[in-house]
């Protein structure tokens, strides 16, 4: 039996281990052990896994951080019972007919050719931390001399927080659904073609407390996007400082707004940033790796139980 995420992951391998399964793994697409819950909730979850780790064959981390985050920080298990295996996807329409696509998202949303589109792609909820996006368009606007554009992607329980932070700091805002008109912060709600999002942008920007390893940013490398990040999760495994992405801690307000300002100002640095994204990704996050992988997986532990 192999589960993922938290409810499947615990009623899957109690049933499991109750039938006598042979073979039980769960894999960790994130965790909640920071940044979601008081700490009393955080502490009683931390100690469920750590008694389903003891009920499964094999952990799978996704990235590097998150194994030595679950074995080393809080002890769900031993390292040597976590195997990485990081996501993988089929990117390849995010890296193709991307002119077409920059050209119908900018005439839609009414983007102007030297405009400079930021986007931020996720559930609107507080682990994301766009407040931290806010602070860092409020302070661009006496900082650059350069058009900007911003979008939120997505939608969420916090939505009306967020807005509400917009209207105190003097944000322009819209949401594009209602009043669809050029502001400096254009709410979209969620996109279903958000490969197109991806190519019109210039720069995708992440605010996170916590991930695991962040899509939104396998994505935009594949099209190709400069990338401005906080250092949570599993970020440092899929984007290189400073030659793919700009990253800096979360806590750090002052280096993400001169991180962002950099690719805003420096276009000759932004795009040089975007030629390396592609190549990096199209291997390490592809589908197939991925099912190769969890096959050779499968295989080399149920021919360990006979």
């Amino acid at each position: 039996m192999h589960t993922h995420a938290a409810k499947a992951g615990t009623l899957g391998r109690l049933a499991a281990a109750a039938h006598g399964v042979p073979v039980v793994l769960h894999t960790f697409h994130g965790h909640v052990f920071h940044s979601y819950f008081s700490p009393w909730k955080t502490n009683l979850f931390i100690r469920i896994e750590q008694y389903l780790a003891k009920k499964s064959t094999r952990i799978i981390a996704i990235s590097r951080q998150q194994q030595d985050e679950l074995s080393n920080k809080y002890a769900i298990c031993k390292p040597d019972k976590i195997e990485v295996i990081p996501l993988g996807f089929n990117l390849e329409k995010f890296s193709t007919g991307l002119t077409a696509k920059r050209i119908k998202f900018r005439e839609q949303y009414r983007v102007e050719d030297k405009e400079i589109v930021i986007v931020i792609v996720g559930r609107l909820v507080p682990v994301k931390n766009h407040s931290l996006f806010l602070h860092a368009l409020h302070a661009l606007k006496n900082q650059t001399s350069k058009k900007i554009r911003a979008f939120i992607i997505g939608d969420g329980e916090y939505r009306n927080q967020i807005e509400s932070l917009a209207a105190s700091l003097q944000i322009d805002f819209t949401d594009y659904n209602t009043h669809p008109r050029p502001a400096l912060l254009t709410f979209t709600s969620w996109i279903t073609d958000v490969d197109e999002v991806y190519a019109g942008a210039d720069i995708v920007a992440l605010t996170s407390l916590n991930e695991g390893t962040p899509v939104s940013l396998i994505e935009a490398q594949a099209a190709g996007k400069a990338i401005v990040s906080t250092n949570v999760g599993g970020i440092g495994d899929i984007v290189i400082h400073g030659q793919t992405a700009l990253v800096s801690e979360a806590a750090d307000k002052k280096g993400f707004i001169a991180n962002l300002l950099r690719l805003i100002d420096d276009e000759d640095f932004r795009c040089k940033m975007s030629s390396y994204d592609a190549a990096l990704v199209s291997g390490r996050f592809d589908y197939r790796r991925l099912v190769t992988e969890t096959a050779s997986l499968y295989n080399r532990l149920l021919n360990s139980t006979g």
